[in-house]
């Protein structure tokens, strides 16, 4: 990998309800190649899932890389680059001392995410971005296969 090349993540989480049964998906692009993941469970949040769908992607990595993670959840993306050194200095408490939701996904993110160089990048969903769009379809697959899986 050179100074400027970089693994690609668009990551998006999908939930029928909240809670409810939800899917996550990942789409990684490096150097012409391509990876896609998928998954889903019965009774989840869209938040887990969004955590989900970026934890899976980074699990997926066989070695320590520069990424882009592209995500349209401000839950993660200010939660990974700003909240988590609070929760983190706090005990995995808020600032008004309630426990962190989903520390446990928090936690094994954190874990991840320390292993690579990571920009993490908000963009907005359902706006035309052709990498979102691709991780909205793959976590609204793993939705679908969850429901139509007897």
């Amino acid at each position: 990998m050179t100074a400027n090349e970089h693994i690609e993540i668009y990551a998006d989480g999908a939930c029928k309800g909240n809670p409810g049964p939800g899917g996550w998906g990942a789409w990684l692009a490096f150097d012409g190649r391509e990876k896609e993941l998928f998954g889903g469970e019965a009774m989840t949040t869209n938040n887990r899932m969004e955590l989900t769908a970026v934890i899976r992607a980074l699990e997926a990595l066989k070695r320590t890389s520069k990424i882009k993670v592209y995500t349209d959840s401000v839950y993660v993306q200010k939660g990974i680059t700003e909240w988590i050194k609070g929760w983190k200095m706090r005990n995995w408490r808020t600032s008004d001392k309630k426990p962190v939701k989903n520390d446990d996904l928090w936690k094994q993110l954190d874990v991840l995410a320390q292993q690579h160089e990571i920009e993490w990048i908000w963009v907005k969903g359902h706006a035309g971005n052709a990498g979102n769009e691709r991780a909205d379809a793959l976590a609204n697959q793993g939705v679908n296969q969850l429901l139509t899986t007897p």
